[in-house]
Formats: C-alpha cells, sequence, structure tokens
C-alpha cells in the first residue's frame, strides 16, 4: 500500500501530482533547490526536502540525493513526473533496490524502449509499421551516408537515446550529411551519454499523433485515444488537441490497436504514449517511439475521458488492476492545451527568465490552468521554461478553439524581462491551417 509519495520534479507537473496525491489522502513529499525554495509545491506539500542549491545535473538529476531526501522523510512511493529522471531505467532500479515503489514504467522495459533502436526492432516484430531506416544503430559515418542514400532524401538522424526534441537533425541534402551526423553525434555523447545513431526516411508534411496507453501489472492493457500534437517548434510541442482531428474512425481505431499490441509486447506497465508520424495525404502512420512516462499534454486526455492519469499511475504502481476495459472509455467533446512558456518567439524563442509583475489566469466554463507560478515568481534560467498549461474542453472543435483564444486572451503573464508564447499561440489558433486540419509539424518553422 501506498501512503506517502515524493514527488522528484519540480514547476507545474510537481504540483499537478500533488494534488491528485492529497484527493487520495496520501502524504506529499517535494524536493526543491535553492531557486525554487518558494515554488508552489514547496507551499502545498505536506514536508519539502532541500536537494541543492540550483543545477539540475546537482539537485533534480542526481539520483543519491533523491533517495537520500526518500529515506529522510519515510516515502513509500516516488513519482518522477516527466523530464528529469522519469525515463532513467537507473534510477527506476535504485528505487527497487530501496524498496521504494517508482510510479513508473519497469527499469526493464524503460531500458528497452529507451533505446529507439531496440524499440523499432520490438515494434517492427510486433507488426508496427515503421519508416524506411536502420533497424540497429550505425557507428560508421560513410555506412550511414551510403544508407541515407539508399533510402533516399530527406533523412533524420536520431540518437538512440534522444528525447525532448534532442538529439536529431533532418538532412535533405547529402552534402550535409556528414556535418549533421557529427553534429548529432556530439551532441547525442554531451547530452545522453550514448553517441549511437540511427538513421530514418524523413516524413515532410507530417502530421504528429500520439496514442496514450495505460497498462497493469496483470497484462491488461488500454489506450485512451489519440493526441494531435503537430504544432512545434524545434520538435518541441506547443499546441496539443484530444481527439486527434479530421481522421476516419477506422484509423483511429486501428492506431490505437496497434498502440495496444506494441505495449503488449513490450510487457509494458503503467502509463505511456506511442508516438506516430501520420501521412494527411493517405492517413498511412508511421511508429516513431515510445515514451515511458506521464506526458506534458496529459491533460487533454483528462478532459475528453474524465481519467485522472496521475491517478491510474499510483493505483497501478500499488498493483490494483485497471478494472476497466477497452469498451468502458469513452471519449467526449475536444480538448486542446496551449503551452505558455517563458520564450520570446520574435527571438526564435529564446528563454526570457525574470520576475512575473502581471500575473491573472483565465477562468470560465471547461477551463482549466497547470500552473506553479504566482504573481512575483522569478522565473529561474535554470530549468525547463514551462510557465503553465491553458487547457480547455468543448462539445466541438471550433467551439473548443474560440474558448481557448478567448481564455489566452484573458490571461496576464509576464514581466519586463519575461515575455511568454501566448500571443503567438493565439495566432497560431485563428490561423487558415490550423482551423482546417491542414497543418503539419514543419507550419510553426515556415512562419517563424
Amino acid at each position: 500500500m501506498i501512503t506517502s509519495v515524493l514527488i522528484a520534479n519540480r514547476g507545474e507537473i510537481a504540483l499537478r501530482v500533488a494534488r491528485t496525491c492529497r484527493e487520495l489522502g496520501l502524504r506529499t513529499i517535494a524536493v526543491y533547490t535553492t531557486a525554487d525554495a518558494d515554488s508552489a509545491v514547496v507551499r502545498f506539500a505536506d514536508e519539502a526536502i532541500r536537494i541543492g542549491s540550483g543545477p539540475a545535473k546537482s539537485s533534480y538529476l542526481h539520483i543519491p540525493a533523491i533517495i537520500e531526501a526518500a529515506r529522510m522523510s519515510g516515502a513509500d512511493a516516488i513519482h518522477p513526473g516527466y523530464g528529469f529522471l522519469s525515463e532513467d531505467p537507473d534510477f527506476a532500479e535504485v528505487c527497487a533496490a530501496e524498496g521504494i515503489i517508482f510510479i513508473g514504467c519497469p527499469a526493464k522495459v524503460m531500458s528497452e524502449l529507451g533505446d529507439k533502436a531496440r524499440a523499432r526492432a520490438i515494434m517492427v516484430d510486433a507488426g508496427l509499421p515503421l519508416l524506411p531506416g536502420s533497424r540497429d544503430p550505425i557507428t560508421d559515418p560513410d555506412e550511414a551516408a551510403e544508407f541515407a542514400a539508399e533510402i533516399g532524401y530527406p533523412v533524420i538522424v536520431k540518437a538512440v537515446a534522444g528525447g525532448g526534441g534532442r538529439g536529431m537533425a533532418v538532412v535533405s541534402d547529402p552534402a550535409e550529411f556528414p556535418a549533421a551526423y557529427a553534429r548529432t553525434r556530439a551532441t547525442a555523447l554531451a547530452v545522453f551519454g550514448d553517441g549511437r545513431l540511427y538513421v530514418e526516411r524523413y516524413l515532410e508534411s507530417a502530421r504528429h499523433v500520439e496514442i496514450q496507453v495505460l497498462a497493469d501489472q496483470e497484462g491488461t492493457v488500454v489506450h485512451l485515444g489519440a493526441r494531435d500534437c503537430s504544432l512545434q517548434r524545434r520538435h518541441q510541442k506547443l499546441v496539443e488537441e484530444a481527439p486527434a482531428p479530421a481522421l476516419p474512425a477506422d484509423v483511429l481505431a486501428n492506431l490505437g490497436a496497434m498502440a495496444v499490441r506494441g505495449a503488449t509486447a513490450a510487457g509494458y506497465v503503467g502509463a505511456g504514449t506511442f508516438e506516430f508520424l501520420l501521412d494527411p495525404t493517405d492517413h498511412s502512420f508511421y511508429f516513431m517511439e515510445v515514451n515511458c512516462r506521464l506526458q506534458v499534454e496529459h491533460p487533454v486526455t483528462e478532459m475528453v475521458t474524465g481519467i485522472d492519469l496521475v491517478h491510474e499511475q499510483i493505483r497501478i504502481a500499488a498493483g490494483e488492476p485497471l478494472g476497466y476495459t477497452q469498451a468502458d472509455i469513452v471519449s467526449r467533446g475536444v480538448a486542446l492545451e496551449c503551452r505558455i512558456n517563458a520564450e520570446d518567439p520574435a527571438r526564435d524563442f529564446a528563454p526570457t527568465p525574470g520576475e512575473l509583475t502581471e500575473f491573472e489566469l483565465p477562468g470560465g466554463p471547461f477551463v482549466r490552468v497547470d500552473t506553479h507560478a504566482r504573481l512575483g515568481y522569478r522565473v529561474p534560467p535554470l530549468y525547463d521554461s514551462l510557465l503553465a498549461k491553458v487547457v480547455v474542453w468543448a462539445p466541438d472543435r471550433p467551439t473548443a478553439i474560440a474558448r481557448m483564444r478567448r481564455a489566452l486572451a484573458e490571461l496576464r503573464m509576464g514581466g519586463p524581462a519575461v515575455s511568454t508564447t501566448a500571443e503567438f499561440l493565439d495566432g497560431l489558433l485563428d490561423h487558415p491551417r490550423f482551423r482546417a486540419v491542414r497543418h503539419d509539424t514543419a507550419m510553426i518553422a515556415g512562419l517563424t
């Protein structure tokens, strides 16, 4: 039985996890750094423990500091949120060795699916469609260039251990391939400590569609429908939508069935996301990767299904069965999420840390705001720039867009040094291509 949860994260996701724990009657332990001493979750949690002075490598990414905080507080379980240690199999293994429940995917499965080359092999064997690419990592630059020429340009070079939009490069000109390969390998080594790369055909004008899955420890797997996450900058999402719009029912059903098949083949446990690239011309789709954690965009799925994904993560980690089948899951209406980042779109989305001297949140029917910020909050330069997620629900897509634009117009969040993405996002929502569902992963790059 889980009675207390240490939240090994910060920002809005730490507060969001703490809120579900409070509803379940679980004691919560927050961890924080000197830079986050005044954060919302520190005030909200039952206990808070400082784990470092600031930089993530010596705090939120430092496993000994997290484990020591769990020992000091007597935590039964650790919820990693997203980012940081959420997809680190070593962290999951250390938790198990310490007798602490890791609220997430088992270490062995996480390790296999976190290795993108291994994940591709598992999904090929499970019958999921993949774009032409190397099944195994290619370590020789000349061999990689030959393979790229064989499958045809454009191609994308990806780090086996990559994630979060880092460790990848799109190459359209064969002459640029050697430099792109070397640059991506250097990034992969520096960021992930793993320089292995694979090469894949790059699908231009694609939509990014993903399937949320839940799997219990007894082998039951269900999916909670599809999300569209095509509006991205530098492979990082800005707007998410559920369900994925303008897709035939049979395509949505097939995507869900493929994700369940892949999760079953991998022995998946917990909440996870299967990501696909979809060709809008014929609705063919191709497996990309599995995210073995809660996604930033999980609220849109919660809004259309009524299922609290953090609650389900905790139940699964405690050994409880799902208690429902695929037929019991019903999606209603349309949900949109906009990520409000402390960034300046006019300067290529450069981070804008500083003090928030203006702070008013939108409200009204079917509007949800997940944020850790407040008036006077100082946005630190050390971490991710996400300030808030504005989420709306409506019975149909046009109403959802109108409601989100109204919510963004009400939002006041910024300061002399702090710009946000809010106005830029409003323009995206009103763009003819988005309204007509003709947007794709390259759209923002073409606008900026």
